[in-house]
């Protein structure tokens, strides 16, 4: 026989992530710690705009999930994923990766380890560079639908409130947008619907229908890059719908 004691620690000793380890301001939060018999490892991790761990990997491999916020997650020759809350990222033993917050957005996840015979949870590199946490993507390409003369770009930060829907609309020339916070159901008419995020842009030709542009439940908030032709000014026009 044995007896099993039950240990409750309350509000967990919250610490700042050290430099050699991470770019930017992390904070992390032990949950479990390796321990008598046991291996288990769970951190609690907030991750500020922008900030990332640096390459490393884990003997017995790793469990992410995110709990809040929009980050990324990258392993080595290939692109950076975005990963949000809900999301849950399984990375295998000795798979050199990185994770972290958008570039515009906090993250925080769960991360769960297992320890090595020696009692460490991971191998650590070098720092995730600029290049490779941008990714470099090309985010968008498409033809616009007709050819015209572009004059002038004007550039505006628009923001929704949580859940506003402004309904259908066109617009007096093309409009290409990128998402800096929250998210948004975007659907150009004929076109399925899809749900953007930050980081993520859209493209909405000039007279073509916007049938949905809804805001999700925390707002939205995205750069419009309006493109002009000579003495226009931006135009929006709501559509009716039958």
């Amino acid at each position: 026989m044995y007896t099993q004691v039950m240990e409750i620690h309350r509000n967990g000793e919250r610490r700042r992530g050290p430099e050699e380890w991470f770019t930017g301001v992390v904070h992390l939060t032990p949950i479990a710690t390796p321990a008598d018999d046991s291996r288990l490892a769970i951190f609690d991790v907030v991750f500020e705009a922008g900030a990332r761990t640096a390459w490393h990997w884990h003997p017995h491999g790793q469990v992410l999930h995110v709990t809040e916020g929009w980050g990324r997650v990258g392993r080595r020759n290939a692109p950076a994923e975005e990963i949000r809350p809900g999301d849950s990222v399984r990375i295998a033993p000795g798979e050199w990766h990185w994770h972290g917050a958008g570039p515009t957005t906090s993250m925080r996840h769960l991360a769960v380890q297992e320890a090595a015979e020696n009692g460490t949870t991971a191998e650590w590199g070098e720092h995730v560079t600029d290049t490779d946490y941008q990714g470099r993507a090309t985010l968008l390409r498409s033809r616009l639908t007709a050819a015209k003369r572009t004059e002038s770009v004007e550039v505006r930060r628009i923001r929704l409130s949580p859940n506003e829907v402004p309904g259908a609309h066109v617009h007096n020339c093309p409009v290409v947008g990128s998402i800096e916070q929250g998210s948004v159901t975007f659907q150009r008419e004929g076109e399925p619907s899809a749900v953007l995020g930050p980081g993520d842009v859209f493209y909405e030709p000039e007279a073509v229908t916007i049938s949905r542009f809804d805001a999700g439940p925390d707002g939205l908030t995205f750069l419009a890059y309006f493109l002009l032709d000579g003495g226009q000014s931006p135009e929006i026009e709501l559509v009716a719908k039958h």
